[in-house]
Parts: C-alpha cells; structure tokens; sequence
C-alpha cells in the first residue's frame, strides 16, 4: 500500500494512494499516518472517498522520533568525494526540524554558498529495534520512501568534524510522496533513482550498488542507537552531488529547481528559495 498525508502545512489528514494515482481519504478509518495505525490495516481502497484536486503532500508519516542517517554509502559517491570506501557504516543525524514535504521549498541557509542535493531511499521502523541481526532486520521495517538529504557542504565539513551542522537547517528533509510497504516495493535493494536540477540529470543510480544494504544498516545502528517505531533512517546517496561535478563544483542557488525519484516510491518537486525568517513555523 501507499499511505500518505495530505493537505495544508500543520493540518494533514491520513490518505492511501490507489493503482490509479488517485488519493482516497482515510480520515474515516485511522486519525493519522502512524506506523501503528497502519499495522495489520485491511481496507477496501476502492470504498473510500477520493480526493479532490491536487492537494499538498505532507510528510507521509506522523510520530517521526529521530532521523538516522548513513553517510558515504554507494562506493562511487565515495570516490566523487575523494574519501576511501567505509569500512563500518558512517552514522550522524539529521534534525526532526529539517523534515518537510516532498514538493515544499527548499531554504537555502543564511550566507550559504554550499547548498547540496542528495537523492536517498529512506526506511520508516516499523517495531523496536535494538541489537537485531541482520537476518531479522527487515522484520523491523514499516515501508520506504523517498528523501531528499539536502546538505550545506561548509557547514558539514568546515565547521568541525560534526556533519549535522551542515545536514540540519530547515527543509532539509523533504520526505515522502508516499510510505510504501515493503510488499508492494518488491526487492528494495534494487530500485532505480535518480535527480534532476533545472532538468538536467545530476544522479543517476540504484539502490543494488549500496556498501551496506538496508539489512546490514538496521542491524549495526541498532547496536549503537536503539530504533523505535516510527523513526527513520536514510541509507546513502549514489554519485553525482554537486560538491563531486568536474572541473568545478556546482551548489544550489534560489531559483533553481530540484526533481527526483525512486522506482516504486514516487517522485519530488522541489523549489529552491533564499533563506528568510520563519518566526515560529513548524515545518513538516
């Protein structure tokens, strides 16, 4: 199935989407898009209301506790970086402050000059994960979807050695259109993606050429981290960031326009825009 959450910023309402593309209100059935309210659900799709128009897509799934997020994890990108391949999973977090919708705007940080795209497969917990192997990982995993791991490189790499500096600032997680569950994903370890800026192909990719798969990923941080329902994690980018393109880098400048996707999980449309006060908006 693919569930998501529709409507204006702050008042999202709990959708699935049905084999024609259309969304179906889910209000009647569940509140909200959680991983718990969406275990075990039976639902005749066809039944349900169908939704009016194109309405925004939220982040598709409520009750996120933490982003986890794996760096360096396509041995190509590693190159393009100029780094050595890992030789154990590369760890850091990104802010529950950077989440936003698939096709929100992107802010571009005060004073950035760095901004970065990433196109990631992101995997939503779907039980508690703690000390797991890796033969039963997958059993922890609610569905899949599609992460934009927006990256300001300075601050990532030239204000110290944390990269959430540079991972963390406002609307640098677009995540969704969708939560798909593993059934209808088929072999998760083998989706095309890729991403555009102002149309032109920056990455192309699939998810076969990961260091660590999904399985090996969930097993090692849950050694470190312990995985609730609900939180996610985000597993690597394939080569073609900005900070890799030849002879010169290219970074993102309000105006420009991102687009990417996953096969099977939908795609993004994002809008770059300057940086501005947001007071206290919560994005999401």
């Amino acid at each position: 199935m693919k569930f998501c959450r529709y409507g204006t910023q702050g008042d999202e309402k709990p959708g699935i989407v049905d084999a024609n593309g259309q969304i179906r209100d889910l209000s009647g059935v569940v509140d909200d898009i959680t991983v718990v309210s969406i275990a075990g659900l039976n639902v005749d799709v066809d039944s349900l209301p169908v939704v009016d128009g194109t309405p925004r897509y939220g982040v598709p799934v409520a009750g996120i506790g933490k982003i986890v997020a794996i760096g360096l994890n396509y041995a190509d990108h590693a190159a393009e970086s100029n780094l050595p391949v890992p030789a154990e999973p590369m760890m850091f977090m990104k802010a529950l402050s950077s989440l936003t919708g698939p096709n929100d705007e992107v802010m571009i940080p005060r004073d950035s000059t760095h901004t970065d795209w990433e196109v990631e497969l992101a995997v939503v917990i779907g039980k508690t994960a703690r000390y797991v192997s890796k033969e039963d990982a997958l059993t922890h995993v609610a569905g899949f979807a599609i992460a934009n791991d927006v990256s300001e490189r300075f601050n990532q790499k030239q204000r110290g050695s944390q990269w959430s500096k540079g991972k963390g600032h406002d609307s640098f997680c677009p995540l969704g259109p969708w939560l798909v569950t593993p059934d209808e994903v088929g072999d998760h370890q083998n989706l095309d993606m890729f991403l555009d800026v102002n149309g032109e192909r920056m990455q192309t990719g699939n998810t076969k050429t990961m260091i660590f798969d999904v399985a090996e990923l969930i097993s090692y941080v849950s050694e470190y981290i312990t995985l609730y329902p609900g939180d996610v994690m985000i597993t690597g980018t394939p080569p073609g960031v900005g900070e890799g393109k030849k002879p010169n880098a290219v970074y993102l400048k309000a105006g420009d326009t991102m687009k990417l996707g996953i096969a099977g999980l939908g795609e993004q449309d994002q809008q770059v825009v300057a940086w501005r006060n947001l007071g206290d908006a919560v994005l999401g």
